[in-house]
């Protein structure tokens, strides 16, 4: 049983190469046929035939290489992919018949070869044969299609028509007919595959000459086949057959008849490239690429009405018959004329035609690899083309395109040996209405209720609206009429398409600054249009500003209009004049303006009238360049006449109605320079020079191509000091303005030659810490990847010798072998004697073990011998000299040095002898004591048990106000104290001063706002800590409205987005140097904060605990804050002595009469200072009473019992040990303390004590005088204290990191998990509203890299959130965090961070501990991070209005806990600082002059009013 799945493997072979993660799937072969079925696309390559899901995921893959056995070689059996073959399948036709469940694929062996397969499963062949179904030949142009003819039932039959070839000889039997119909299965007359009807074969042949078939379909009964009929004398024909499939075959065959498309210009030597039906009812239209002159680049798509004309007779067609010799007179076919010219693009290979609602949308394929979309209203206008795809080099798109049939959403766009699924429309890329609707995509809707543009049927109510029925230049128009009694309507019209809902609920207003302007009416206005009858009839004669306000549903839509007296509109009737008439609402009338009721309604008249200004018309001779990449190309130059007066440069497609317009520089008016801008769209676009005025003059072309790629580089290294020639090679590398170096972006190397395929330059310089530099070719704006060079040392001549040969010397150069590969021609070499230079002509080269040889010769010289050689390469100059006789004195000398060194070894030996024996006794003992620690690390490793508390009684949470607080101002406690209430004031609501009304007032308008920040962020003297000082004072101020902080926010994040995409936008949110970075930082902790206690907080307050008391069970050094249970190796405590674990009774003094309380058994070690003893004394105390201690530590002494009697313990008295200047802190061990022993608790202010002394902490020298358990770095007599004589390793208790973590891991997890697991699998709201606003953002930057989302997301909430937690667990609750924790905390955090992290880290032995010590449960957090993120992205979006619910509730329920008062105070100071700068940015922005009033108002209110004090 396991040989079946082998030996299928072997067939079946290797699947295919991979699934990309953009949607396409690269083949091994290039793509010859592929369809598409329900749910499943097949694609039939070179050799093999593949099943794909409709998502283009493998399903699985056949091999078509097999062998030819039997007699006559007649049987195919496919083989593996490693045996032998002689034979392989070529596919010409590939055919679903979905009501059977097979597919028909037919081709090529050596003759005619067919296969039934089973749909669901390629695999399972159901029928071979081998018999001719369409073209006998591999390449051809033949098409084949499924058609139904209506007979007692409907029979399904192969049409196949083919090209017609006369072979000189073949044994194949062949079709020599250009159109036959093929069974489908054995139940059909004379079986499946047969051409017999009634045992009678029928066909269509052509009548002279040749056909090359492009497309065929069917629609109902009607049969359309559409080819070309080449002539000998260049000509041809585009003809068009109407077949009916009724009855038998013969009778299908026999309806012929047919049509000659012609172009509406004559174009004999037009030809038929690519073919799409239209869907819809009658009539049937047809679109068709046509190439204008025969060749492949000027080309046309161009829409027909094919409807068949059945009137006429049937097979009459000079060119085909059915019935032949034909025995009827040939008539001459009627000619169809195009409807439409739709579009004009060079090399177009392909079209896909599709109906969405009463738009055509065409999607067109080219032969440079893009994927152009536009749509077609009912009156055949189309919208602006659009690019979907547009692939890296210049990969032609195959000639037939589909729609995935199971959302309708994507096309399949194959392209040479990949198959693309690009999605329909980009539809979220459109941020508001207004950018939705000049979309003129027929596909999306702006949603009312999601407040945003996606496909109609993903908005879940009919709250939409959408473009109209035809293609319309403004979402609203209006026109101003004036009846006979003087009375002026103003009639608004939408041009819109609406939902139900938003159609139902719509609504106009109308207003102006000053008083009311229409007369009230009795009805509601009706969609789409609404009307005004003014109040007053007489307008002003500067115009009357209005403002107009419509309603669709839960979108609002406004228009500014100025209403002018038509009448007054007067002077010459130029273009200006024109514009300004129909701006106005009026109408134009024999070239004046009137009013809007009758007169030309279209603005399009203004374009062809003169601008009535007086300009020399300006000329293009040429512009250089003009074949550029479609990044465009800087400084370009245009030549011509008459230039002086260009302003811009106009840049347009053929058909495209968003024309670039570039200014114009260094114009001297007979050239000019100006930047060619980048583009979407690969192709020729026309250029020419514009006016003042408006008019384009002079016409140019510039050709858009390709960007360059990079394939290799030659050499692949450079030496250190630079200056190497290397070339690049690729393609369309003669776009290369320059070259950089990752290792010095600065410096941009301009290219020495460069052309199509290769671009040669010289290598920058590099540091000697540079092993490999990455290259980017500089390409106008754009810095593109190329390829890696490594960098070598320089090379190393190292001598030279030169022979006499005739008239000629020859020079031997020797140098070190190394990896440059020096060839001879990057060496310039010359014989140097007295002070003249002979040239030494390159001659050879050659390698011997570690040396190169360069051969060269001085010709026709008289020296033979030469005392100097200069070589030269790169810019590097060597010189080097013949070798001197002292070398040979040397050496000599050298021989002698032995003997010297023995002599010294045999005195040298006998010393050594005698420490020996002294040494190996050291040895032993220092071997011992390493072997005691390492045995004892061990043991720990393996006995330590998680056995820390689970339960830790209540949590000490700071209230909400507290935990905010210590967020916003972590390094400001003045900010901090001012912006909290005290307790007491948060439920009384303070009434704001006037000037602080003011300003809260001015902060609520969101362009004042954004305005303010980037005015002061763009000032050198705000500083970082400025910057979050006023995120964090924003906050406070705007707290109680939450939902506009959110939106000033995400303004913010678009604005630093921006600003980032253009450079590095991985780096985005990583560090705090920007206010709305720290904005978030707030906003995220404000949001969260709910999730952190309710989810978060005991885990990590359990985690706190459990490292606090692992900490403890281990010696911690009191001066350098060391612990011997850690996870940090910098705060691992490794040259601890030995101690032991002591239980001590604790006694606390209570009264004054010398009353002590029960005993309370505490845990402390030997080696514990007294002040540790006191701290561990009384963090017990409250953990066994919940309460702490009512004495705080400085004011607490303890004494110890001793036979009887109590002895103070102190830090240092006049038994400490001093070694040369630094005392030893006295510990339980120096005292002698022991086990059980007896210790009472005394205050200071109660009992005094037997010894006054504070604490030495206090002291500024602390560290400097005194040690506890790391001894000074001084010398001592080890003989007092044995114990230090042992030798302590760091390495040796690098188990103790490994320890601690084992005890604390199962909180650290529990941590993780709380963090990034999913409750009811659903994150927090507000993590899933920011990531999607992430991705909006994304899409909106055009940003398909995951990895950058995921970094985005990373570093916005792990990062800028959950890390400053983790670190930081004092801002969580009332807690000290010690050294120990926090270096502890700091490991985690870090171990945090890399489970988020994309790069693998390799981790060897010389890697951080903090990296190792978590190596292996990283990976396993990793796939759980990747979850996280994947669930998060799955759940249902988040509504506009349920987050604003949940802001609200937020705001509401932490109302009055800050001091809004006083934030606005600080506020203001910023304010007032940079007036002036603030000021000019509002003016810069275009800010309405009201808004530049308020903010005078609060300066004059702040400056003015006493009672706004600043304290």
């Amino acid at each position: 049983m396991m040989l079946l799945p082998g030996l299928l493997l072997l067939l079946w072979g290797e699947p295919g190469r991979c699934l990309e993660e953009n949607g396409g799937f690269t083949f091994d072969g290039d793509i010859r046929h592929f369809a598409a079925a329900t749910n499943t696309v097949y694609v039939a390559t070179e050799e093999r035939l593949y099943q794909l899901s409709h998502d283009l995921t493998l399903v699985q893959s056949l091999t078509q290489r097999g062998v030819l056995t039997g007699k006559d070689q007649r049987s195919f059996t496919r083989v593996a992919e490693t045996e032998e073959r002689n034979a392989t399948l070529r596919v010409n036709i590939l055919l679903p018949l979905v009501k059977d469940q097979s597919l028909i694929s037919c081709g090529v062996i050596e003759c005619g070869y067919c296969e039934m397969l089973d749909l669901k499963n390629i695999s399972n062949v159901r029928y071979k044969e081998h018999i001719t179904v369409g073209s006998p030949w591999t390449s051809s142009a033949s098409v084949g299609f499924l058609v139904d003819v209506e007979q007692k039932q409907t029979e399904t039959f192969i049409l196949s028509a083919n090209q017609q070839y006369q072979p000189k000889k073949s044994r194949c039997i062949l079709e020599s007919d250009a159109v036959n119909l093929h069974n489908t299965n054995d139940d059909q007359k004379g079986f499946i595959f047969s051409l017999n009807d009634d045992y009678t074969g029928s066909s269509i042949k052509r009548i002279n000459g040749k056909a090359e078939f492009v497309d065929g379909f069917q629609i109902d009964l009607n049969i359309y086949i559409f080819s070309n009929l080449p002539s000998s004398d260049k000509n041809n024909k585009v003809r068009l057959i109407w077949l009916v499939g009724k009855n038998k075959k013969k009778d299908t065959l026999s309806s012929l008849r047919g049509a000659t498309l012609r172009l509406s210009g004559g174009g004999d030597g037009s030809r038929l490239l690519a073919s799409a039906r239209v869907p819809g009812g009658e009539p049937v239209l047809w679109s068709g690429v046509f190439s204008v002159d025969g060749g492949p680049s000027n080309t046309e798509l161009l829409l027909f009405d094919i409807s068949p004309d059945l009137s006429g007779e049937a097979d009459v067609d000079p060119d085909f018959c059915s019935v032949c010799p034909p025995v009827k007179e040939r008539k001459t076919p009627k000619t169809l004329k195009p409807e439409a010219v739709l579009f004009r693009q060079n090399y177009m290979t392909s079209v896909l035609a599709v109906r969405q609602k009463a738009w055509m949308v065409f999607f067109i394929g080219t032969g440079d690899g893009q994927l152009i979309k536009f749509a077609v209203d009912k009156n055949y206008q189309t919208t602006c083309p659009r690019v979907l795809y547009r692939a890296d080099g210049d990969r032609q798109v195959f000639s037939k395109m589909l729609l995935d049939q199971v959302d309708l959403k994507h096309v399949y766009l194959p392209l040479q040996n990949q198959m693309k699924r690009v999605p329909v429309s980009k539809c979220s890329s459109y941020t508001s209405v207004q950018d939705c609707w000049s979309a003129q995509d027929p596909y999306c809707v702006w949603c009312g209720s999601r407040r945003s543009c996606t496909f109609e049927d993903d908005c879940q109510d009919s709250d939409w609206i959408s473009i109209p029925e035809d293609s319309q230049p403004k979402m609203v128009s209006y026109k101003v009429a004036k009846d006979g009694t003087g009375q002026i309507t103003l009639d608004i019209q939408t041009h819109l398409t609406a939902g139900q809902e938003a159609q139902s609920n719509f609504a106009c207003q109308f207003s102006i600054s000053s008083s009311e302007l229409c007369r009230p009416q009795s009805t509601r206005p009706q969609f789409p249009k609404c009307s005004c009858v003014l109040l007053n009839s007489a307008l002003p004669a500067e115009g009357l500003p209005v403002t107009v306000k419509l309603r669709l549903g839960t979108t609002e839509l406004r228009d500014q209009l100025k209403l002018s007296n038509c009448s007054d509109i007067k002077g010459p009737p130029t273009s200006v004049l024109c514009r300004q008439c129909f701006e106005a609402g009026c109408g134009w009338s024999k070239n004046v303006c009137s009013w809007a009721k009758g007169g030309v309604e279209d603005d399009k008249v203004c374009q062809m009238m003169e601008s009535g200004t007086n300009f020399f018309k300006p000329e293009i001779f040429s512009i250089t360049p003009s074949v550029v990449s479609f990044y465009g190309r800087n400084h370009a130059v245009l030549s011509g006449s008459n230039l002086s007066d260009v302003t811009r440069v106009r840049i347009q497609a053929d058909m495209d109605c968003t024309p670039q317009e570039s200014p114009v520089w260094n114009n001297v008016g007979v050239n000019l320079t100006f930047h060619i801008p980048s583009t979407d769209n690969k192709g020729t676009v026309q250029v020419c020079a514009l006016l003042p005025d408006g008019s384009c003059h002079g016409n140019a072309k510039i050709t858009y191509r390709s960007s360059p790629t990079c394939t290799n580089i030659v050499p692949g290294c450079s030496w250190i000091s630079g200056k190497r020639e290397v070339t690049l090679m690729g393609s369309h590398l003669e776009f290369g303005e320059g070259v950089m170096h990752s290792h010095d972006l600065q410096e941009v190397r301009i290219p020495r030659n460069r052309n199509y395929q290769n671009l040669t330059y010289d290598t920058p310089a590099a540091d000697k810490k540079v092993s490999s530099s990455t290259l980017f070719l500089k390409v106008a704006n754009e810095t593109l990847a190329c390829s890696t060079i490594k960098y070598y040392p320089d090379p190393e001549f190292t001598s030279f010798t030169s022979t006499r040969t005739g008239d000629d010397v020859r020079v031997t150069i020797q140098k070190k072998a190394d990896k440059l590969e020096m060839g001879m021609a990057e060496l310039s070499v010359w014989g140097v004697e007295e002070g003249k230079q002979y040239p030494c002509i390159m001659e050879a080269k050659e390698s011997s073990n570690e040396t190169d040889f360069f051969i060269c010769e001085i010709r026709q010289t008289p020296n033979a011998k030469f005392q100097h050689l200069k070589i030269q390469y790169g810019d590097q100059t060597v010189t080097l000299n013949v070798r001197s006789p002292l070398l040979l004195y040397l050496l000599l000398a050298l021989l002698l040095i032995p003997g010297i060194v023995v002599a010294v070894w045999i005195f040298y030996r006998s010393q050594q002898k005698k420490l020996t024996a002294k040494m190996n006794k050291r040895m032993e003992d220092l071997e011992l004591d390493i072997r005691n620690d390492i045995r004892q690390g061990f043991v720990d490793l393996q006995t330590e048990k998680a056995d820390l508390m689970e339960s830790v009684g209540a949590i000490p949470f700071l209230d909400y106000k507290h935990f905010a607080s210590r967020i916003f101002f972590p390094e400001s406690e003045s900010l901090m104290a001012l912006c909290i209430k005290d307790i007491g004031q948060d439920a009384v609501k303070v009434q704001l001063d006037e000037c602080c009304q003011s300003l809260s007032r001015l902060l609520q308008d969101q362009l004042f706002l954004t305005s303010m920040v980037h005015a002061l962020e763009e000032q050198k003297s705000f500083t970082i800590k400025d910057k979050c000082a006023l995120a964090s004072l924003l906050t406070v101020a705007l707290h109680n409205n939450l939902s506009y902080l959110t939106e000033v926010m995400k303004t913010l994040l678009r604005a630093l987005t921006q600003q980032n995409s253009n450079t590095q936008p991985k780096l985005l949110l990583r560090r705090t140097e920007s206010t709305v970075e720290k904005l978030l930082t707030n906003w995220m902790s404000i949001c969260l904060y709910g999730f952190l206690r309710e989810s978060v907080g005991q885990h990590l307050f359990l985690m706190v605990s459990a490292l606090t008391q692992q900490t403890a069970k281990g010696p911690v050094d009191c001066v350098t804050e060391k612990a011997l249970y850690t996870l940090s190796e910098d705060w691992l405590l490794w040259q601890a002595q030995d101690f032991i674990s002591l239980k001590l009774k604790v006694l606390f003094a209570v009264g004054s009469d010398g009353e002590v309380s029960e005993p309370l058994e505490v845990t402390a070690l030997s080696c514990d200072s007294v002040e540790q003893v006191k701290e561990k004394i009384l963090s017990t105390f409250k953990a066994k009473f919940g309460f702490p201690y009512n004495t705080h530590l400085r004011d607490v002494c303890i004494e110890y019992e001793n036979n009887g009697s109590f002895a103070a313990l102190e830090e240092v008295d006049a038994s400490s040990e001093v070694i040369g200047e630094v005392t030893m802190l006295n510990t339980l061990k120096h005292y002698k303390v022991p086990d059980g022993a007896t210790i009472k608790v005394l205050s200071k202010k109660g009992h005094p004590p037997l010894s006054q002394q504070g604490s030495l902490k206090d002291d500024e020298n602390f560290s400097g005088k005194y040690f506890h358990l790391i001894d000074p770095d001084v010398d001592e007599d080890h003989r007092k204290n044995p114990e230090r004589k042992k030798l302590k390793l760091k390495e040796v208790h690098l188990t103790k990191l490994l320890s601690t973590k084992v005890a604390v891991h199962s909180f650290v997890e529990n941590l993780f998990r709380s963090i990034w697991g999913m409750p009811q699998s659903k994150a927090p709201q507000t993590v899933k509203y920011f990531f999607d606003f992430l991705h909006t953002q994304a899409d909106n930057m055009k940003i398909t890299d995951p990895d950058v989302l995921h970094i985005w997301k990373t570093n916005s909430l792990p990062l800028r959130f959950w890390v400053n937690i983790l670190k930081n667990p004092q801002f969580v609750f009332d807690m000290e965090k010690t050294p120990q924790l926090d270096s502890c905390l700091t490991v985690i955090a870090q171990a945090f961070m890399d489970s988020f992290s994309l790069s693998e880290t390799q981790l060897g032995k010389h890697a951080p501990t903090n990296k190792l010590l978590y190596a292996k449960d990283i990976p396993k957090f990793k796939q759980e991070v990747k979850a996280y993120y994947k669930q998060i992205k799955d759940q249902a979006p988040i509504t506009e209005s349920e987050f604003k619910e949940f802001l609200q509730d937020v705001s509401k329920k932490h109302e009055n806990e800050f001091n809004e008062s006083a934030a606005l105070r600080e506020l203001y100071k910023f304010i007032q600082r940079y007036f002036t700068e603030i000021k000019d940015k509002l003016d810069q922005v275009g800010a309405p002059t009201e808004l530049t009033e308020q903010l005078h108002h609060v300066k004059n209110s702040f400056d003015g009013l006493k009672s706004c004090s600043w304290n």
